[in-house]
């Protein structure tokens, strides 16, 4: 390496700072154990799915949490992501911010700890009438069936947090901003105030379709933020849809792609890119006016331990060579990388150091 190449990529290194990515969304406590179909079946759970919790899952949590292996995580889509991003890049620490809303309990207490733990800048708005959100992860083989309780995640209020001088500061400084779909359910227009924000300044404002009932229930608010979306995430079956709610009678996950980056956009700067994950098959992305297929990282099936947190993972690994302002093809590379890590691992964990070149 020359002395002048050395010095731009120290450079790049260099050039990250302090709350560059802004997250915010649903911090929950996951609580994961191994089950069998025959639990699946008896709270009509899907094998592969993302679900809100109803009165019927209450003692779904319960039985949970007496089974003999169940391990606690910080979770929440977002947090998993910005955790991941924080982890990939290493130092400085607190290059990632997270906003959202706990419990003044005990779970609270551990998100904050392991937020912390993860060199991740959260500022929780905290409030004492609903407990910590919680999120069951019920794995079955390299299934996940998450149903999620969101209690106080549910709770976050624009104007007694994003509002306040001191976190809306934070929010400025960012470069980058990534939220999933799943905080259309609790605060779209604190979504609509960030998302405004990196589009009236030409910054980079990143979403996820996070589940298939976000599109068939939450389509309105969805598509309100929809024109100052830059970068769209999402897996193939979220992606159908979709496309379904869109009316894009199509089912070609390419096609689909190009359609949802032919969407209205605010700011025309930017040319929005979409990017589908389709589980151990490629990934498909806008590339320009293309639609360009990336192969994941070749893994063997019985290395699979729980794919809990691999569409999180990847989006924190694209986050953390965006932040550094890289080119797609790798941002998709360290996203295949992270998502190939947190695979192996039980819940959306990770090893002390990435090994990321």
């Amino acid at each position: 390496m020359s002395q002048e190449e050395a010095n731009t990529s120290l450079g790049r290194k260099a050039a990250l700072s302090e709350n560059m990515l802004f997250g915010m969304g649903n911090p929950l406590l996951d609580i994961s154990a191994v089950v069998d179909k025959d639990f699946l079946d008896k709270f009509g759970l899907k094998p592969n799915d993302q679900i809100l919790a109803e009165d019927k899952h209450k003692a779904l949590f319960e039985e949970l949490v007496k089974r003999n292996k169940v391990e606690y995580h910080a979770g929440g889509s977002t947090q998993n992501s910005v955790k991941i991003a924080q982890w990939m890049i290493q130092k400085p620490h607190k290059v990632a911010t997270f906003f959202g809303c706990i419990g003044t309990d005990h779970f609270g207490e551990i998100l904050k700890k392991k937020a912390e733990e993860a060199h991740v800048d959260a500022h929780y708005y905290e409030q004492n009438e609903e407990p910590t959100g919680t999120c069951a992860a019920c794995i079955t083989g390299d299934n996940r069936s998450l149903v999620a309780n969101l209690a106080a995640a549910n709770c976050y209020k624009k104007e007694k947090h994003l509002d306040l001088d001191g976190n809306w500061e934070l929010v400025e400084k960012a470069k980058v901003y990534y939220i999933a779909g799943f905080f259309l359910t609790v605060s779209p227009e604190s979504i609509l105030k960030v998302a405004k924000h990196a589009s009236d300044k030409n910054k980079i404002f990143c979403m996820n379709l996070s589940a298939p009932f976000i599109s068939q229930f939450f389509k309105e608010p969805l598509m309100k933020v929809m024109p100052y979306v830059d970068i769209l995430f999402g897996n193939e079956t979220e992606a159908a849809t979709f496309a379904k709610e869109l009316g894009f009678e199509t089912d070609d996950i390419a096609e689909i792609a190009k359609k949802t980056q032919n969407l209205p956009k605010e700011n025309t700067k930017r040319q929005r890119v979409v990017v589908f994950t389709q589980g151990k098959d490629d990934a498909v992305a806008t590339v320009g006016e293309k639609v360009t297929m990336f192969p994941v990282v070749d893994i063997d099936q019985n290395d699979i331990v729980d794919t809990n947190g691999a569409g999180d993972s990847f989006v924190g690994g694209f986050l953390s060579a965006l932040v550094q302002e890289r080119p797609l093809d790798e941002c998709i590379r360290a996203g295949h990388y992270a998502a190939n890590i947190i695979i192996k691992r039980v819940g959306c964990t990770f090893p002390e150091k990435p090994d990321f070149h």
